[in-house]
């Protein structure tokens, strides 16, 4: 057998080595040119980062032509009633309770919800610190079908793209075990979607740029409270971060550029056939550290 093939090899002796040898480098440069794929992606999201970052940073080294409040403000006393002991374990617990039962949920019902509900959320959610009260945040409610539909539209072609191509093996296996993927019936089912956006700076009537200090943790905050108002009323939410979907969403909303999508949140009560997986919260000692 050996001798047999002697002859091929004496002729052919290069070409075999020359394979082997590509093949070889094809085996070792796959898995570097990988890395460094996703070295080259994670640095452009970290650029990206960095951009809006030194963009709002700018506006911090800008002088403005008014002050972020009005130099005559007030100061007025503040009212406030002290609750007893036992009155404050009472709300506390009964707080802990309302907030405890949220969950994230993927299933709505179509049902209308009354507009002065959403208005009283919003305004709760608007009652958020900000860096000098510059308040920047905008939420655009919608119920209109054909501009949910047109959102779905949007979220949905980019998280296609995003679930196979840009988030990775590990993300997207993670995300099995909550039964989730790039389609979301909630978009257009849920009878109220709030969009928040963050003001990266104010425009004053001159046009003139303002400073809104720490947006991003601003908008942050609002969110939370946003998020606790709609569990507080007995309704339902997801918490919706639509990655690459930003532009889009505010060019199809007519929002100017000084804001950028932060979260986007269907509303509504949750479907008669509404599921939830199990999973558990940490305990009170992992997430607490007491200093007595």
């Amino acid at each position: 057998m050996i001798s047999d093939l002697l002859p091929f090899w004496s002729k052919y002796w290069f070409y075999i080595l020359i394979s082997l040898f590509t093949y070889s480098y094809i085996l070792w440069m796959i898995p570097r040119v990988k890395s460094k794929l996703e070295n080259e992606k994670r640095k452009k999201i970290c650029e990206t980062e960095t951009t809006d970052n030194e963009e709002e940073k700018s506006y911090l080294n800008e002088e403005d032509d008014e002050p972020a409040l009005n130099p005559n403000l007030k100061h007025i006393p503040y009212n406030y009633q002290r609750l007893s002991e036992t009155q404050m374990r009472k709300k506390a617990q009964q707080f802990f309770e309302i907030t405890n039962s949220r969950r994230t949920l993927r299933f709505f019902s179509s049902d209308p919800i009354p507009k002065d509900v959403i208005h009283n959320i919003i305004r709760a959610a608007g009652t958020a610190p900000s860096g000098a009260h510059t308040e920047p945040w905008t939420f655009v409610v919608i119920t209109d079908f054909n501009i949910k539909a047109k959102i779905r539209d949007i979220v949905e072609r980019e998280e296609e793209i995003n679930y196979k191509k840009r988030m990775g093996e590990k993300w997207v296996t993670d995300l099995k075990f909550l039964k989730t993927n790039w389609t979301k019936e909630y978009l257009t089912t849920a009878p109220c979607l709030i969009l928040v956006f963050k003001q990266i700076y104010g425009i004053l009537p001159n046009n003139a740029k303002r400073v809104h200090y720490y947006n991003e943790l601003s908008v942050a905050i609002a969110c939370g409270i946003l998020i606790t108002a709609i569990q507080y009323a007995g309704l339902v939410t997801l918490t919706s971060t639509p990655l690459n979907c930003g532009s889009a969403l505010r060019f199809l909303l007519n929002r100017p550029t000084n804001e950028k999508l932060t979260l986007l949140l269907p509303v509504g009560y949750p479907a008669d056939d509404a599921t939830i997986p199990l999973l558990h919260r940490k305990p009170l000692s992992d997430i607490l550290v007491e200093m007595d």
